[in-house]
């Protein structure tokens, strides 16, 4: 029966195409025990051997690999290869890379993308518990990190708002302060000014009445000058001679006293009248006119 099975196979399959299928085969099985021995150097290095170089087209060998890479951090390769896979005609190994990326976006805090991605693994397969729960457990951390942003976000703008509304109070203070300063001054200015003119005033008035004061007693000297005899012999040829006339008053029915009256009233007249010349004899005379 095996020799009829050898025959059946050397007919279908030429010698090239059973070598190259035991070929793939063994290579499988030796990067898959590389895997499981932790020697995902090695698991690598056979596992691109059989996609590159043998070229099969296999996505459960390719998703083993991305696994490969992503056990020895090498993060950008091990998302290269299951981007690959979200492509794949196997729902399961679509769910399982998709679940595979949700996890790396988690460790680089891409959390959206992750949920997003977990939200995918369990579109093309409800059955991944696992890719279930942590969608479940992101999209709490997301709703809390989205409500702690909002509130991170609410904060800031209250405190850029409070300390807006502090520099425009003490902005309008220190405004204020300044109108109140300056209108101190003003004040201050204002009040020394109505002092400086309460005190040209009082002194105009006061050299008003020094001047005032000095000319009517230079007035009074010059009425003085005016009012007194040139002489004592005028004096008292003046009084020599009413005793001469009192015959001629009596005969005009004229007392002493009433005389005495008279002759001062005339001299008064007199004295008035030589100060009224003497005061016009002060004014500039005008030229091109006669004296009289």
């Amino acid at each position: 029966m095996k020799f009829v099975i050898a025959i059946l196979l050397l007919t279908f399959f030429p010698g090239n195409e059973l070598d190259k299928i035991a070929r793939t085969n063994q290579l499988k099985k030796e990067a898959k025990q590389a895997y499981q021995a932790g020697r995902f150097d090695v698991a690598i290095s056979k596992y691109h051997y059989l996609l590159d170089s043998v070229k099969i087209d296999d996505d459960r060998s390719r998703l083993n690999l991305a696994n490969a890479y992503y056990q020895i951090n090498d993060t950008t390769s091990a998302i290269n290869n299951f981007g690959a896979l979200t492509a794949s005609n196997n729902k399961l190994i679509q769910s399982i890379a998709q679940q595979q990326l949700g996890v790396i976006q988690h460790k680089q805090q891409k959390y959206k993308e992750a949920l997003e991605s977990f939200k995918q693994a369990l579109k093309a397969d409800p059955a991944n518990e696992e890719a279930r729960y942590n969608y479940e457990l992101l999209k709490k951390i997301v709703k809390e990190q989205e409500q702690q942003n909002q509130d991170q976000k609410q904060n800031k703008d209250q405190n850029k708002e409070n300390k807006e509304q502090e520099q425009q109070n003490n902005q309008q203070n220190q405004d204020e302060q300044k109108n109140q300063e300056q209108k101190g001054k003003d004040d201050q200015n204002k009040d020394e000014e109505e002092q400086n003119q309460k005190e040209e005033k009082k002194q105009e008035e006061k050299d008003g009445k020094e001047k005032e004061k000095k000319e009517q007693e230079q007035e009074q000297e010059e009425q003085q000058k005016d009012g007194q005899p040139k002489d004592e012999e005028q004096k008292d040829g003046e009084n020599k001679e009413m005793p001469m006339n009192r015959d001629k008053l009596q005969e005009m029915q004229i007392s002493e006293e009433k005389a005495k009256m008279i002759l001062e009233a005339m001299k008064n007249n007199e004295v008035q009248y030589i100060q009224q010349n003497r005061r016009k004899a002060k004014k500039p005379k005008e030229t091109g006119k006669p004296d009289w």
